[in-house]
């Protein structure tokens, strides 16, 4: 799987490029010879991330995040950002140009990230390492005995790794680098779901309950017993240790501030995360007023349609109604995963009307795992590993189902499944042309403005019928005008967490166990929830000057595929694009 110079250049940038055309001479060479070494350096820095793209050198073993390690791959970073600053960028070509900046951007963002000691705040309010790893039964390949044993002995290594993850955080503490305490309850009961009496009650046994037909039979008990073995002296351990440490020290001490603005250097370190979600160079203060002039436009709308259902009341009152009539909600977890996976089904039929190019990976519905689901989102795509006989997967939360409105249902799968989360990420990986760097890359200006772009495409597929629906459509997308006033008011402007939870309240239908997840979402991870609004208002503004500037000309399927078939690029890239297309459809007779 790793792309060797040959293969870099023979592809001669079939769209934009995976490697140096025939016209770039030596700087190309040189950039590419910089890409491969990087790339085999990432995947052995990052065993998982190894496994997730289908490179499986590594399948026994866990990164290191010990200091001294940490500190050498920022040099080893660092290394290439300088092999890379002296090249000639203006002697590649455009294409080039792309991977070159796409490449930089994720190189500084690495050494940023370790300036900062990003890595001494390992997780958020909804996941993290410890979460994640509990995902390895299943993304792991499971086809031969060695398979087994590589698990097996990832599974032993994880001890170790939650060891070095403890004293990074413990740094953190003597620097006041820690996420806020507030967000912090039930973190002890998501560790604690790990910490069974019985090896068969873990998530971490669960491949050795069926063997495939490769795994010798003579094998089964032998492999039964490591792996129940080391789910009791390892995993078990392991996340004992780590509830113990989160709650006996790291809750106590854990700042009570609230803003990444209070954080070491934390002006200049939410200004870099809003480069890095965003794409772009914007300010807080910027943000804060987009966002407060699509409240006001999306509450207009919202309005409008509590005039069409006839309500009479205020519109908080007409909040409440839909936060407490139990018509709008599901009365089983079947029910709403049915709802949802029939909403799925509908919009696969829609997809090409309104797509050119689709992606082969199926997907399925299926319930947030219940380890993770009491904090977790009410949606999410979940991709599958590289190489896998896997499917894409879209999670709906079914935890609390009082708080999981069926309004909201159609703009979530939308958003999650197809045209949104499912399409876009599969379709990204299907672009072998495109270096993997790239392909395996995911800007969240860009997937997740891509999300809610495709919640509005649903109007086009003809969803949002009802009107209660259409409301939840809107006040998704209220939701996350909302994310650029809160994110900007928590992180630069001083706000406290009622206030969020008060904003979010006055002004979307999204229940109160939700509003408060998603509060606690925001306060820990400064900046990505900027990224939904600000990706689809450049993606709508792309589309509306292409379909001004083609008038008959501009065909949605076209459009689409100029958006997509580039992958997850910057918005500013996107852009240019997008003018490369106009003048492409212009041209052609």
């Amino acid at each position: 799987m790793r792309i060797s110079q040959l293969a870099l250049v023979s592809c001669l940038a079939l769209t934009v490029g995976c490697g140096p055309s025939v016209h770039d001479g030596s700087t190309a060479v040189k950039l590419y010879d910089i890409v491969d070494r990087e790339w085999q350096t990432r995947l052995e820095a990052s065993p998982l991330t190894a496994t997730a793209v289908g490179v499986h050198d590594y399948d026994d073993l866990l990164p290191s995040v010990d200091p001294e390690d940490l500190k050498h791959q920022d040099v080893v970073w660092r290394g290439f950002l300088d092999e890379l600053d002296a090249l000639d960028r203006g002697a590649l070509s455009g294409a080039d140009r792309i991977n070159f900046d796409i490449f930089r951007a994720q190189l500084d963002n690495r050494v940023e990230g370790y300036r900062f000691g990003a890595y001494q705040i390992p997780f958020n309010a909804d996941s993290g390492f410890y979460s994640s790893f509990a995902r390895l039964g299943f993304n792991m390949p499971f086809r031969t005995t060695e398979n087994y044993e590589n698990y097996i002995s990832r599974l032993r290594a994880w001890p170790t790794y939650v060891a070095q993850q403890i004293g990074n955080m413990r740094l953190g503490l003597g620097r006041g680098m820690t996420q806020p305490r507030v967000i912090l309850t039930g973190i002890d009961q998501v560790l604690d779901t790990h910490v069974v009496d019985e090896p068969t009650q873990s998530v971490f046994y669960h491949p050795f309950k069926k063997f495939p037909t490769a795994v010798p039979a003579a094998e089964h008990e032998r492999l039964r017993r490591a792996g129940a073995a080391v789910v009791m002296e390892s995993i078990v351990p392991g996340y004992a240790s780590l509830r113990d440490f989160m709650v006996d020290e790291y809750m106590p001490h854990a700042r009570a501030s609230l803003g990444a603005s209070e954080l070491p250097d934390g002006a200049d370190y939410y200004q870099q995360r809003i480069r890095h979600f965003t794409t772009l160079d914007l300010r807080p203060a910027e943000i804060h007023q987009t966002g407060r002039e699509e409240v006001a436009r999306i509450r207009g709308e919202m309005e409008a349609i509590i005039d069409e259902v006839g309500f009479e009341g205020s519109f908080a009152e007409f909040l409440e109604f839909l936060r407490t009539d139990p018509r709008f909600y599901p009365k089983t977890a079947e029910e709403l995963l049915k709802e949802a996976a029939f909403i799925a089904k509908t919009m696969d039929g829609k997809l090409p009307a309104l797509f050119k190019t689709l992606p082969r990976l199926p997907y399925t519905v299926e319930p947030v795992p219940a380890a993770i689901a009491p904090k977790y989102t009410s949606g999410r795509a979940v991709g599958a590993p590289e190489g896998s006989t896997l499917p894409g997967r879209y999670w709906v939360n079914t935890y609390a189902l009082h708080t999981r409105p069926l309004y909201n249902l159609e703009a979530l799968t939308l958003h999650e499944a197809v045209p949104g989360h499912h399409l876009q990420g599969a379709l990204n990986r299907e672009l072998r042309e495109l270096p993997n760097f790239r392909r395996f890359s995911y800007l969240s200006a860009f997937g997740e403005g891509w999300g809610l772009y495709s919640e509005w495409l649903g109007l086009e597929a003809g969803f949002y019928q009802d009107p209660y629906s259409n409301f939840g459509r809107l006040t998704y997308e209220m939701w996350r005008a909302c994310r650029l006033v809160v994110d900007t008011g928590v992180h630069a402007m001083g706000w406290t967490r009622q206030q969020v939870i008060d904003f979010l309240a006055e002004n979307t239908a999204l229940s109160l166990h939700e509003i408060t997840t998603e509060t606690d979402r925001y306060i820990s991870w400064p900046a990505q929830a900027l990224s939904y609004k600000i990706g689809q208002l450049k993606i709508m503004e792309l589309r509306l000057r292409a379909e001004t500037e083609l008038g008959p000309k501009f065909d949605v399927r076209l459009f689409h595929d100029a958006v997509l078939l580039n992958g997850s690029i910057p918005l500013g890239v996107l852009e240019r694009q997008i003018d490369q297309f106009i003048a492409e459809q212009k041209a052609a007779e």
